[in-house]
């Protein structure tokens, strides 16, 4: 017997768009900072519609991480893991993160970033998913200067680890920065600034 889902009354907006409002409303407040009805609001629809299109808040807030990896800096990491060398990896990085994190078409700063630095005690899970995310984003960075080093890209004696926390710091550094009004060009002088000092 084939399971016949009910046909239910549509949907009147699109999920999608209205998670991209939600996406926005979290990077402007954080996951703690934003209410249920900040999200509703923002979203132009219902609590009912909310909590029937994509649950609780919780699961709301993990939905937009994953659009924001999804187009945003997950993104960019996928892209500049395939450069050719260690430093084009970085170079990569720090110069779109200096974009990015400053694009007045969006709040400054990353959501991920933000988002665990203002989370407190009763939204704990989320700062430890948040952390955790950004620990598998370093350690594909490890796992590429580990090629790096096998392919004689990078000196011998090279650390891979210290290098991807060295770049992680970097990014998550910069991230604060925007958010706190650095300019693109302030995060391009540190870009700069970290690529003299790259191991060549």
């Amino acid at each position: 017997m084939t399971n016949v889902r009910p046909i239910g009354r549509p949907r009147e907006f699109d999920a999608e768009e209205a998670l991209d409002k939600a996406l926005m409303a979290f990077w402007r407040r954080g996951f703690e900072g934003t209410s249920l009805s900040d999200l509703t609001k923002a979203m132009g629809i219902s609590r009912p519609s909310l909590y029937a299109a994509f649950g609780n808040k919780e699961t709301l807030f993990r939905l937009a991480l994953d659009r924001y990896a999804e187009l945003g800096p997950g993104a960019i990491q996928r892209t500049a893991l395939a450069e050719p060398t260690a430093r084009r990896v970085v170079e990569m990085l720090l110069r779109s993160a200096a974009a990015g994190l400053t694009d007045p078409d969006h709040p400054a700063g990353c959501m991920a970033v933000q988002g665990a630095l203002s989370c407190g005690e009763a939204s704990d899970a989320i700062r430890q998913e948040l952390c955790e995310r950004r620990s598998a984003g370093e350690m594909e960075l490890r796992q590429r200067f580990e090629r790096a080093r096998s392919e004689g890209d990078i000196a011998p004696d090279s650390d891979p680890a210290a290098l991807a926390r060295y770049v992680s710091t970097l990014l998550q550094g910069m991230s604060v920065q925007a958010a706190s009004g650095a300019t693109r060009e302030d995060l391009l002088d540190v870009a700069e600034m970290a690529l003299k000092s790259w191991p060549g």
